[in-house]
């Protein structure tokens, strides 16, 4: 009996030890609670982080401490324009999922619903108008844009209008080390715009990048005269998600 305690014990201990090591070092699950990353990400989206794409640091572990002191990075990479990321709020240690917007160095304004980077308009192309039912249950209608980044990456945005309450804002400078992020549901994002909520993000606070979607818990059926933004259940199943 004894021998066969200790023989599980050692199977639960190595599975232990197995997850600890993915889950530090390659990649973690994540999902998403909120429509902030309309069309790309959707409530209940199940994704995996790439833990290893920025390299690591003390906040890309809850469980033991990695050896990488204040703000470092082992090794230093800062994140893309365009990519995907999740990342830990300061204020609040909660983890968060928007796209890199502003790298360091950058400014960065709204002007009457249009995003400026370094004084350039940055182009949007409209695709289509629809409407759709949000987590909540009230239809909203939105128009859907191509937005083309400076670095060429192109991905959707959605938006309900194009004067609302973040549509105009000062400009932002973005500090050294530091990253400008928003959400693609440009009208229903709590991100960097907000300065006391949100802010400026430490790239040492970046836990992963988000590429795919590995799949979708709550499902979305079309109605009459609604859509379901970025496609129902099993269009969503390993889904590609990163900016061309």
């Amino acid at each position: 009996m004894r021998a066969v305690v200790k023989e599980w014990a050692g199977l639960v201990g190595f599975v232990a030890g197995f997850y600890l090591v993915i889950n530090t070092l390659l990649f973690a699950g994540f999902h998403v609670p909120s429509e902030s990353m309309l069309p790309t990400l959707k409530v209940g989206d199940q994704f995996y982080a790439a833990k290893y794409a920025y390299g690591y640091s003390r906040f890309s572990t809850s469980f033991v401490p990695l050896p990488v002191g204040g703000s470092a990075r082992f090794p230093d990479i800062t994140p893309e324009r365009g990519d995907i990321v999740v990342f830990r709020l300061p204020s609040t240690e909660e983890d968060y999922v928007k796209r890199v917007i502003g790298l360091p160095g950058d400014t960065v304004q709204v002007t009457a619903g249009r995003l400026y980077i370094n004084g350039t308009e940055v182009p949007r192309e409209k695709t289509r108008d629809y409407a759709y039912r949000d987590n909540g249950g009230m239809v909203v209608q939105v128009t859907e844009y191509t937005e083309t980044l400076p670095n060429g990456r192109k991905h959707l945005i959605v938006e309900q209008r194009d004067d609302g309450f973040a549509d105009n804002t000062p400009e932002y400078k973005v500090p050294d080390g530091h990253l400008f992020m928003m959400g693609d549901n440009r009208d229903n994002s709590q991100d960097s715009r907000y300065l006391r909520q949100v802010g400026y993000i430490p790239v040492e606070r970046v836990l992963g990048r988000v590429s795919m979607v590995a799949f979708a818990r709550k499902s979305c059926s079309e109605e009459p005269g609604l859509i379901c933004p970025g496609g129902g259940w099993s269009d969503r199943l390993f889904r590609w998600v990163a900016a061309d």
